[in-house]
């Protein structure tokens, strides 16, 4: 018997969390809301840690706003530097 995983979207994933919140009993919520708890405990330790770029879906990194800022500056700096090596070799053909 083959098990099909169940896949949840963002928007559920952030008012299971908002809810969550506003419980005392998570048990009783993620029953309602059709999980386990040990997943609402997950996704609410992820929101935390991660805040908006929890839940970025399939494929892509979780990463704080300084991460982001990180990769998106490390990626910069690729570029440039690539751009830099182009024309060092252009100024050398002419």
């Amino acid at each position: 018997m083959i098990k099909v995983r169940k896949k949840y979207d963002r928007i559920f994933k952030e008012r299971a969390v908002e809810l969550s919140k506003n419980r005392k009993n998570l048990s009783e919520l993620a029953r309602e809301l059709g999980i386990s708890a040990a997943q609402l405990y997950k996704w609410r330790k992820e929101s935390e840690e991660f805040g908006s770029g929890s839940f970025p879906g399939n494929g892509n990194m979780k990463q704080t706003p300084e991460q982001e800022r990180i990769s998106f500056l490390e990626k910069k700096l690729k570029d440039s530097e690539l751009e830099l090596e182009i024309l060092k070799k252009a100024i050398g053909i002419f």
